[in-house]
């Protein structure tokens, strides 16, 4: 069985200005003591991300961006951002397909499949978001609307850090979060769906939860079968909230406590 280190990512979205980067430093400082067996991730706005480099340095924290363009290389396209420039300003990691930009940007499957592709020929891990919304869940169909969305929007290879990241629209930004017992079954689901695609390379491949965690929640999440870390949203913001839902997976605790 393939251990796979856990990744607790934060994602910023639209806020953020470079008075915040106090964060960054503060919450490295905060888990820099656990980075061997945890990986920590921020993606903050584009805006940031160049300076945020230079302060994380070789530092416990690692760097992505929240989107990409679709288009790999330069190009005569005004306000878009390409991988290979996220890559430049200091970006490990780019989400791609977040159910704000799938409901809110209109984006489809093929376009989060050709951004994970543009990524990974950048050399970055993309983290491909996929979740059911609740008229799914509601409906009993929500494992086959996360299986029609992994099947459209997964990179044609499995590029080395190739991440899923598991969030139910119906969680994100609200208080709500399905029972650990739902997230078993859809994260056993996700990891079926990956083998049958990549074969034995899926062993390699993290599978996150994200919507509503937080400090209280976390260390349950964390302990549920198949959940290799967390994409966190607001809560990421605050380096000491950030720290403590860190601090309550088992990999941390267990470096803290000396085993």
């Amino acid at each position: 069985m393939t251990v796979r280190k856990p990744l607790i990512a934060g994602n910023w979205k639209m806020f953020g200005r470079r008075a915040d980067l106090t964060q960054l430093t503060a919450l490295a400082e905060r888990t820099r003591d656990v980075a061997a067996g945890v990986d920590i991730l921020i993606c903050p706005p584009v805006t940031l991300l160049a300076e945020a480099a230079v302060l994380a340095g070789e530092g416990p924290v690692l760097l992505g961006a929240q989107d990409c363009a679709e288009t790999p290389h330069d190009a005569a396209q005004t306000g878009e951002i390409n991988a290979a420039m996220l890559a430049d300003a200091g970006a490990r990691y780019v989400i791609v397909g977040h159910s704000e930009r799938r409901a809110g940007r209109g984006e489809t499957d093929l376009q989060v499949r050709v951004k994970a592709d543009a990524a990974a020929a950048a050399g970055l891990a993309p983290i491909v978001c996929v979740g059911e919304s609740y008229d799914a869940r509601l409906a009993g169909s929500a494992g086959q609307m996360v299986t029609r969305q992994l099947a459209g929007s997964l990179p044609h290879a499995a590029p080395i850090g190739l991440t899923v990241a598991y969030e139910p629209v119906w969680c994100v930004g609200t208080d709500k979060t399905p029972t650990p017992a739902e997230i078993e079954g859809m994260h056993a689901l996700i990891g079926a769906a990956l083998t049958a695609r990549f074969g034995s390379a899926a062993a390699r491949v993290r599978v996150l939860y994200g919507g509503s965690v937080n400090a209280t929640n976390a260390g349950a999440i964390f302990a549920t079968p198949g959940v290799d870390g967390a994409l966190v949203g607001r809560a990421s913001l605050n380096a000491a909230d950030f720290a403590a839902i860190i601090s309550a997976h088992p990999a941390a605790q267990a470096l803290r406590s000396g085993n």
